[in-house]
Protein backbone atom coordinates (compact mmCIF):
# COMPACT_ATOMS: atom_id res chain seq x y z
CA UNK A 1 0.00 0.00 0.00
CA UNK A 2 1.36 3.37 -0.98
CA UNK A 3 1.04 6.25 1.48
CA UNK A 4 0.73 9.89 0.53
CA UNK A 5 3.49 11.86 2.32
CA UNK A 6 2.79 15.17 0.55
CA UNK A 7 1.56 17.84 3.00
CA UNK A 8 -2.18 18.43 2.56
CA UNK A 9 -3.92 21.75 3.19
CA UNK A 10 -7.47 21.39 4.53
CA UNK A 11 -9.50 23.22 7.16
CA UNK A 12 -10.22 20.05 9.13
CA UNK A 13 -6.46 19.42 9.47
CA UNK A 14 -6.00 22.34 11.89
CA UNK A 15 -5.93 20.04 14.94
CA UNK A 16 -4.03 17.23 13.21
CA UNK A 17 -0.26 16.95 13.83
CA UNK A 18 1.70 19.47 11.76
CA UNK A 19 4.83 18.20 9.98
CA UNK A 20 8.06 19.27 11.66
CA UNK A 21 9.38 21.25 8.69
CA UNK A 22 6.17 23.29 8.50
CA UNK A 23 6.21 23.91 12.27
CA UNK A 24 9.75 25.21 11.92
CA UNK A 25 8.65 27.40 9.00
CA UNK A 26 5.74 28.82 11.02
CA UNK A 27 7.99 29.52 14.00
CA UNK A 28 10.54 31.19 11.72
CA UNK A 29 7.86 33.41 10.19
CA UNK A 30 6.65 34.43 13.64
CA UNK A 31 10.21 35.12 14.87
CA UNK A 32 11.09 37.15 11.77
CA UNK A 33 7.96 39.27 12.14
CA UNK A 34 8.81 40.01 15.77
CA UNK A 35 12.35 40.94 14.75
CA UNK A 36 11.07 43.30 12.05
CA UNK A 37 8.58 44.83 14.49
CA UNK A 38 11.37 45.34 17.02
CA UNK A 39 13.49 47.17 14.49
CA UNK A 40 10.65 49.59 13.66
CA UNK A 41 9.60 50.89 17.08
CA UNK A 42 9.08 54.38 15.66
CA UNK A 43 6.66 53.14 12.99
CA UNK A 44 3.56 51.62 14.62
CA UNK A 45 1.90 50.76 11.28
CA UNK A 46 4.88 48.66 10.21
CA UNK A 47 4.88 46.97 13.61
CA UNK A 48 1.18 46.16 13.29
CA UNK A 49 1.43 44.82 9.74
CA UNK A 50 4.50 42.76 10.62
CA UNK A 51 2.81 41.27 13.69
CA UNK A 52 -0.40 40.44 11.83
CA UNK A 53 1.46 38.82 8.93
CA UNK A 54 3.64 36.82 11.32
CA UNK A 55 0.64 35.57 13.25
CA UNK A 56 -1.22 34.75 10.05
CA UNK A 57 1.78 32.84 8.66
CA UNK A 58 2.05 30.80 11.86
CA UNK A 59 -1.71 30.16 11.83
CA UNK A 60 -1.77 28.99 8.19
CA UNK A 61 0.99 26.42 8.73
CA UNK A 62 -1.29 24.61 11.22
CA UNK A 63 -3.63 23.60 8.38
CA UNK A 64 -1.07 21.23 6.85
CA UNK A 65 -0.73 17.58 7.73
CA UNK A 66 1.02 14.51 6.33
CA UNK A 67 -1.93 12.23 7.05
CA UNK A 68 -3.67 10.87 3.99
CA UNK A 69 -7.40 11.24 4.01
CA UNK A 70 -10.41 12.86 2.40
Amino acid sequence: MQTNKRPRLKFKNYFAPTPKRLRVLGDSIAAASLFIAGLNLEHPKIMLVSGVLGGLGKFITNFFTDEAGD
